[in-house]
């Protein structure tokens, strides 16, 4: 049989409460739909970001074109700002981390 196989059988003989962690059938099922919502939703996300960083790369080479600076600190700020005011700490990090993927594209 091939690793491939293998696996394969392995992984069919786990129950669905075994594979999620849940204590039961239900919760397992009920696990497993709300996990293919999460990666619908990364999915969703990973697109928004890449959106993003291509409407950052447009607005630094504006900027740059016309002789400013590839970053404005002033409006970094803000972002910052914003995303702390809607999640907390952690979206401070999640915004430095956004803003990090979106600089220096140009």
């Amino acid at each position: 049989m091939s690793s491939t196989a293998s696996t394969a059988s392995t992984l069919s003989a786990v129950t669905p409460a075994e594979r999620t962690g849940a204590r039961t059938d239900e919760a397992a099922v009920l696990i497993g739909g709300a996990r293919d919502r999460i990666d619908a939703l990364d999915d969703r996300i990973i697109g928004l970001v890449q959106e993003r960083m291509a409407v950052s790369a447009v607005i630094q080479q504006a900027r740059i074109t016309s002789g400013g600076r590839r970053v404005n600190l002033s409006r970094e700020t803000a972002v910052l700002g914003h995303y702390r005011d809607a999640l907390g700490k952690p979206g401070t990090a999640l915004a430095m981390t956004l803003l990090e993927l979106c600089r220096g594209r140009v």
